[in-house]
């Protein structure tokens, strides 16, 4: 199948969505598809074609996120592209200028389009004072997806709101999380020294060798390691978890936080919370390390729709605190493989984090059975079965296109 999937976010650039556009792009062409990404150039690249492959539209910085890009292009000029190429389908991954002008020439073409609904952009407004906005996105966002055959979100609990907003043509296409990267093996006790914390004793020894989270108990009176991975914006609400290490660091002093990410509060955050370790941005193994190199995960956002980060840590072996919301709603089982609170209910949220801080002197087998079990959970929720649904819907929409232009032309 020849398609075209257009994207405004895309590696280097460090998110959820580009990360998932690269994976997903790649398995259509190992599948034998012929993909033509269309993106907007980056820093020190040229718009244009780069390769048979790839198409760069101009772009511009967002206003609130000056490190990532507005595609630019007009809906004439995709069109003549489109119907030059004659696509089979084209898949839209963002709604800024680049994603509507690419979803208006496949209309006018006739050719079938798919959508993803991957960020809450209406819900933004609400963090940055501008509330009176929120409307008039959602209305923007719902006349994109109304021209789609599918849009498709990550978590039933999405698709719900969305129809209840007036959104048509919604699918479930749920996430998956590399669980060979992201695993307890990448465990580094060198890491942990450089955060201060005590020498791992003989079950972290064994778990960083076999790769799997251990049942031996815990070194007797061992505070974890909280982490925190996303981007540092008022929306990520990453406030709500400083100050749940803080109050989970007065009940066990020996507790430590650790964030990874950049973004425009991470000055203020810093200066703040002054026994929180900032570490800024990490890629690949790295990353992997700093997931598995902690033991407990504290993810406070209300505006993601799925957060990829929290399949990351189930899988690396963490106990993860969320919100009942997003992935955390999807697979996490307060008690089980995580712990969950109310959504916007920042007292339990607080009281869940002192409770995995002070369990190891209270409840030692707490958090060494949270991990277990969140590592089990993401052992059963792989990219390949995610990508070859996702495979299929777009197959699907494709053939019922055909299918139809056969029909008309007969009827003709």
């Amino acid at each position: 199948m020849q398609l075209v999937y257009v994207t405004e976010t895309y590696p280097p650039e460090i998110n959820g969505v580009a990360l998932t556009v690269e994976r997903t792009v790649r398995f259509l062409r190992a599948q034998g598809h012929e993909v033509e990404l269309i993106r907007p150039r980056q820093h020190g690249e040229a718009p244009g074609s780069s390769s048979p492959d790839e198409w760069r539209s101009a772009g511009a910085p967002i206003p609130m996120y000056p490190d990532l890009r507005l595609g630019l292009a007009s809906t004439g000029q995709l069109q003549r592209r489109f119907a030059a190429r004659r696509p089979a389908l084209v898949h839209v991954s963002t709604q800024g200028p680049l994603g509507r002008a690419a979803v208006m020439a496949a209309s006018r073409l006739g050719i079938p389009v798919t959508t993803d609904f991957r960020t809450n952009f209406h819900w933004y407004s609400r963090y940055y004072r501008l509330g009176w906005l929120e409307p008039l996105v959602c209305g923007y966002l719902r006349r994109f997806h109304r021209h789609a055959d599918a849009t498709f979100v990550p978590t039933r609990a999405v698709r719900g709101q969305l129809l209840a907003q007036g959104f048509e043509r919604i699918e479930v296409q749920g996430r998956g999380v590399d669980t060979a990267h992201f695993s307890p093996a990448r465990r580094s006790a060198a890491l942990r020294a450089l955060w201060g914390v005590a020498p791992m004793g003989d079950d972290d020894a064994g778990r960083a060798t076999s790769g799997g989270v251990g049942s031996a108990e815990p070194v007797a009176g061992a505070a974890p390691v909280m982490l925190y991975v996303g981007r540092l914006a008022a929306e990520k609400n990453v406030g709500l978890a400083l100050r749940a290490f803080e109050a989970a660091r007065a009940r066990a002093p020996a507790t430590r936080m650790v964030v990874v990410g950049d973004g425009p509060l991470r000055r203020r955050l810093e200066a703040a919370f002054p026994a929180v370790r900032f570490v800024g941005m990490q890629r690949g193994d790295a990353l992997a390390a700093h997931y598995a190199s902690a033991d407990v995960f504290l993810f406070p956002s209300l505006s993601e729709t799925f957060g990829n980060v929290t399949l990351e840590a189930l899988a690396s072996g963490l106990a993860v605190l969320a919100f009942d919301a997003a992935a955390a709603a999807e697979h996490i089982r307060h008690g089980r493989n995580g712990l969950l609170a109310a959504p916007g209910d920042e007292t339990a949220f607080i009281d869940q984090a002192c409770r995995l801080a002070s369990s190891p002197a209270h409840n030692p087998a707490l958090v060494p059975t949270l991990r277990a079990h969140a590592r089990e959970t993401a052992l059963t929720v792989g990219w390949d079965a995610v990508l070859r649904r996702f495979e299929g819907r777009l197959l699907h929409f494709a053939a019922r296109n055909a299918e139809t232009a056969v029909q008309h032309a007969v009827l003709a």
